[in-house]
């Protein structure tokens, strides 16, 4: 089934968003992206694994990526995840979505923590990938590294074909902003036990922009069940490196889990704390 495209009108921000709807009364999938993804960069994966669960799929590009408006400028605020989060719940809203499952990548995945903590009213599941929740080393070397290639091979050029004109500003505010001083303490843990939700986080041994203490950490603080998928040498981008494992492995956990989660939801009216 071929998406719908369309742009939300939010705080002065336009937000290009892809849909499918093809499962009546099914739950929706919404995609996060990383820090220099789009909805572009998700390529089939979304469809494929919203096929084999039999939901429905959203995914859109955060202001400053693919088609969607451009940032003012490459200063973020440290807290910009959790902005990013808030503008999350407003999607939600507008798109009028019920029975709502985040899969999130990298930053996309910081994100979908957050948003399950703050607005558990409007996330029944998560799937994490390759998360973040505090800096580590490892990802400040992997971020340099990155910004080296940036300036010396075709890494700009790549990029282009998926941010255009705003590539520079996004990389900038990417980069800049983790390798700044003052984002040596940023730290989410302190979210994690808001959530009750079920949630899968899934990793690569060999990730080059975090260790599993990233993991290790969500696992151990979160309120609802979670089951945690480290995958032998896979890097930071699963879902592209071993596609099917990931399918294989988000579609169990949201048969046995998520759905599950649903409908007990269901059940109760809908109602729960926060």
């Amino acid at each position: 089934m071929a998406p719908s495209e369309a742009f939300i009108e939010l705080n002065n921000m336009s937000l290009f968003v892809q849909r499918i709807e093809q499962f009546e009364n099914a739950p929706t999938i919404i995609f996060l992206h990383d820090s220099l993804g789009c909805v572009r960069l998700w390529r089939d994966f979304p469809a494929k694994l919203c096929n084999s669960v039999r939901c429905n799929l959203v995914m859109y590009d955060r202001q400053g990526y693919g088609k969607s408006s451009t940032l003012l400028n490459h200063h973020r605020s440290n807290n910009y995840l959790e902005i990013e989060a808030e503008i999350l719940s407003h999607i939600i809203a507008k798109l009028k979505l019920q029975n709502v499952i985040l899969f999130g990548h990298s930053d996309g995945g910081s994100i979908a923590l957050i948003a399950a903590a703050k607005y558990p009213r409007l996330v029944g599941g998560v799937i994490v990938e390759a998360a973040h929740v505090f800096v580590e080393q490892l990802t400040l070397d992997g971020i340099r590294a990155m910004a080296n290639a940036y300036e010396t091979t075709d890494l700009r050029n790549r990029l282009e074909k998926y941010h255009g004109d705003k590539t520079e500003t996004i990389f900038k505010a990417w980069t800049e902003t983790w390798l700044g001083s003052d984002f040596r303490g940023w730290n989410i843990e302190y979210f994690l036990s808001g959530i009750h939700c079920p949630l899968l986080f899934i990793q690569g041994d060999q990730d080059e922009y975090g260790t599993t203490a990233q993991l290790q950490a969500v696992a151990r603080q979160v309120s609802g069940i979670v089951v945690t998928s480290l995958i032998p040498a896979v890097h930071h981008t699963p879902h592209r490196q071993v596609e099917s494992e990931v399918i294989s492995c988000a579609t169990a956990f949201i048969k046995s889990n998520a759905l599950t989660s649903f409908k007990a939801r269901i059940n109760t009216g809908g109602k729960e704390s926060g």
